[in-house]
């Protein structure tokens, strides 16, 4: 069993040496294929990739990816902050709660944490700084409530673990509505109360008396998103289409309401926003066919099945396993990208989830709620980046101080799930 160490030991090297993750997995995948089974990895190297990629699902992730980014560009993510703003100002903290509704809002139209940070941050921060807020709250509510755009569906990291798994991916999106909506409504909790014991975090301030008028013209800013949600995610749950095909009437969507109703997007817009989602889809594809060549390597080395045997050789309760499983990932997740650790990891933890008696599916979401507090934790944690470029008011310092309390949260609310499989199956058996 020297090979995989040594294949392990070369995936680690060439990210120690800041090689590109695609291709650390990549080099690593065919050095063990190629220990293995000689010239013939030349072989099964390039029909791992291409069998990853060629999969009619995948279809949905560059659609979504660039039906986020057109909607990026309009002003939806701030009429979604400044609608909440209004309904919710009477609150104590409610705007870092606002915050939190715009950013899972945001994220059920765009499926990509950074571009809810960049949305609603850049116009919550300044407003609750000039308020009053504390600099820890302000920051620390934008880049948690971010990375709900993770589990709130259309999901990126969904479709791909959808992909790697081959669970279905409207099966997915369905899971992930309970969880992604609990975890909202605990974000908003824990703000409430942390206001109400120390009001000098969240002045009240002045009260603006907003008229029912008031209330829903603010609504009027943000139906295009709304109904745009509606009729994608309807149509997947509905069974009138595939997420693919959900995606593709997303995109064009995202496509009128950025060009045809906001006019925020001229010929140079559109190609740039193109272009952005390409070179993303693009990443994300490289890197999920690269980790396809490691992982076969893996399963033909019979990796996931000897890690199955060992863990349920020491004979402890299928939670505690599942709880040192949950502690690796948040640990991985710190040091590597979502798309990686899915593609990655998945692999080798499906056999010994499956072998323990729990459902693909409910893995896949507590697989997802683990990336949600890996992107708000150093290193890797690219909210917290995102964050600083459209807040630099705030240190980087203050940043990851901020996250503290809301990743305690997240993995309050991990372990709940991860104990009560039930709680995240239900909706999806309810469906069926």
């Amino acid at each position: 069993m020297i090979e995989p160490v040594i294949v392990v030991v070369v995936m680690l090297a060439l990210i120690a040496i800041g090689a590109p993750i695609f291709l650390a997995l990549g080099a690593a995948g065919l050095t063990g294929l190629y220990m293995t089974r000689g010239s013939m990895a030349f072989f099964f190297g390039p029909t791992s990739l291409f069998g990853q990629l060629n999969s009619f699902e995948l279809l949905a992730l560059p659609l979504f990816v660039l039906m986020g980014n057109f909607l990026a560009a309009t002003p939806v993510g701030a009429n979604l902050f400044k609608a909440a703003v209004i309904w919710l100002q009477w609150l104590r903290g409610g705007l870092a709660i606002a915050t939190v509704g715009a950013s899972a809002v945001f994220g059920a139209v765009s499926g990509v944490s950074i571009a809810g940070v960049a949305a609603v941050g850049s116009i919550a921060v300044p407003q609750m700084l000039d308020r009053g807020y504390s600099r820890t709250l302000a920051a620390g509510s934008v880049v948690s409530s971010g990375a709900l755009a993770m589990l709130i569906p259309p999901s990126v990291p969904l479709i791909i673990y959808g992909a790697v798994s081959s669970v279905s991916v409207a099966d997915l999106f369905i899971g992930g509505i309970v969880p992604g909506v609990a975890l909202a409504l605990a974000l908003c909790v824990y703000i409430y109360f942390r206001a109400l014991f120390n009001p000098a975090e969240a002045p009240m301030g002045e009260q603006i008396a907003y008229s029912w008028k008031d209330r829903m013209k603010a609504i009027g800013g943000i139906w295009h998103a709304v109904l745009l949600i509606v009729l994608v995610l309807g149509a997947i749950y509905s069974g009138i289409a595939t997420p693919s095909e959900a995606a593709a009437f997303g995109a064009v969507g995202a496509f009128i309401v950025a060009v045809g109703i906001f006019r925020c997007l001229d010929l140079k817009g559109i190609a740039a926003v193109i272009a952005s989602s390409a070179r993303i889809s693009g990443a994300i594809l490289i890197i999920m066919g690269c980790a396809r060549i490691f992982g076969d390597y893996l399963n033909l080395v019979r990796v996931p099945d000897t890690i199955t045997g060992l863990l349920i050789g020491t004979d402890l309760p299928p939670e505690a396993i599942l709880m040192l499983i949950m502690l690796a990932l948040v640990a991985l997740g710190m040091l590597v990208d979502a798309v990686s650790l899915i593609v990655v990891t998945t692999p080798i933890l499906l056999p010994l989830i499956t072998a323990l008696g729990y459902d693909p599916l409910w893995f896949g979401i507590i697989l997802v709620m683990n990336l949600e507090i890996a992107v708000i934790t150093p290193p890797v944690g690219l909210n917290l980046y995102t964050l600083k470029a459209v807040a630099p008011m705030l240190k980087i310092e203050e940043i990851i101080r901020s996250v503290v309390p809301f990743v305690v949260i997240q993995f309050l609310m991990l372990a709940i799930f991860v104990l009560f499989p039930a709680i995240s199956l239900w909706l999806p058996n309810l469906v069926k």
